[in-house]
């Protein structure tokens, strides 16, 4: 179940980082116009490893059945 969480978690901040910028951090910005270049290259990153995470995950369950 968290590796699924993990994996629409990861793909949602890796595809979708100005919804989740404005979800999450617009009330932050100065301007609220925009995500920053660090912000939307921190998301990015933190949901490609988010994914990646998830889906070894779900790898090592589908292989222990």
């Amino acid at each position: 179940m968290l590796s699924i969480l993990l994996i629409v978690g990861g793909s949602f901040m890796l595809f979708k980082t100005s919804w989740f910028w404005s979800l999450t951090a617009k009330w932050t910005s100065e301007d609220g116009t925009e995500p920053s270049h660090l912000f939307i290259w921190n998301t990015r990153l933190g949901g490609s490893i988010c994914l990646l995470l998830g889906l070894v995950g779900l790898f090592v369950t589908l292989l222990m059945e």
